[in-house]
């Protein structure tokens, strides 16, 4: 074990052996072994989004084996995905990688100003798969959101309980945020600081923008100064409001982009102290040989080669 990974060990105090074995697991995985640093895999979007959006672009993605081939093959840390698609390849790729069973899912046959997320998975169907972590979404600024943080706690309690980590998407949603709201560097770091006070080991924020929502966190920003002028700024200030930079932060990759688009991303999740990335559709929705050649151009960008 490296010094960087019993470190980071070191700052979840009130976690028990079971949850530190599989944060170490998903931590000794791939190519970022024992660096700190993630690249995860996540396939949610068959659900939210409709097969045909996601998969239409790379019609092998509609095989659930080839998502886990994908991550393996490219070194991803973990592979994060609902019920149906891990039962689909759990004793194919059993212990092959960590995996992250998503606990709850959405999907885009209706649409609401408040969005919530049923339920649809169980922490014992993720120790049944042999997972790592179980995953929850959350929209903080949603009136369904206390709904949400109430059903994360009851989960949380019960997944730790049982040793396995818990990662977050703290997504912020609803009818009080424009939508240019919904990345404002002001709500992007109170959704991590949020989701960090309801127990996440592991948290997943969109990479935000320099824009200010809320009137009084603006002359917050204003009066102390607080950079954000840069990406690394921003992802430099999400990661402090994560309890000083003591949870892991990762962030996404959002909707399929180019290639150079996503780099300069990586650059400035690395240059401001942020832990890495979890990465969908600007992967499963490229042909396997430009994704793996993209997954690990990213790596080598976290490990400072690029």
């Amino acid at each position: 074990m490296t010094d960087r990974v019993r470190q980071i060990l070191s700052w979840y105090e009130a976690d028990n052996p079971g949850v530190l074995a599989n944060l170490r697991r998903i931590m000794g995985t791939g190519t970022l072994k024992d660096t700190g640093m993630f690249v995860i895999l996540p396939v949610d979007q068959g659900w939210e989004h409709g097969p045909h959006r996601s998969f239409a672009p790379n019609p092998p993605g509609y095989h659930p084996h080839y998502h886990f081939e994908l991550a393996i093959e490219a070194g991803c840390n973990a592979y994060a995905a609902p019920l149906g698609a891990l039962e689909a390849g759990a004793r194919t790729f059993a212990g092959e990688i960590p995996l992250i069973l998503k606990l709850n899912s959405n999907n885009s046959l209706f649409s609401t100003k408040n969005p919530t997320q049923a339920i649809t998975a169980s922490v014992e169907q993720a120790l049944q798969l042999g997972c790592a972590a179980i995953g929850f979404t959350i929209y903080p600024g949603s009136a369904q959101s206390l709904g949400m943080y109430e059903q994360l706690q009851a989960l949380t309690e019960q997944a730790k309980s049982a040793g396995l980590a818990v990662v977050v998407w703290s997504y912020p949603r609803g009818e009080q945020l424009t939508k240019e709201g919904e990345t404002a560097i002001d709500v992007a770091a109170y959704a991590a600081h949020i989701a960090c006070q309801l127990g996440a080991n592991i948290i997943k924020v969109k990479l935000p923008s320099a824009h200010i929502e809320q009137e009084a966190a603006r002359k917050v920003y204003e009066t102390h100064k607080i950079p954000v002028a840069t990406a690394a700024d921003r992802v430099r200030h999400v990661v402090q409001s994560a309890f000083d930079g003591r949870r892991i932060v990762i962030f996404s990759g959002g909707e399929k982009k180019d290639e150079e688009s996503v780099y300069e991303d990586a650059r400035a999740i690395r240059a401001g102290g942020g832990f890495g990335s979890i990465i969908g559709r600007n992967a499963f929705q490229r042909p396997k040989a430009d994704a793996l050649k993209m997954l690990r151009k990213i790596m080598n960008i976290y490990l400072g080669k690029e």
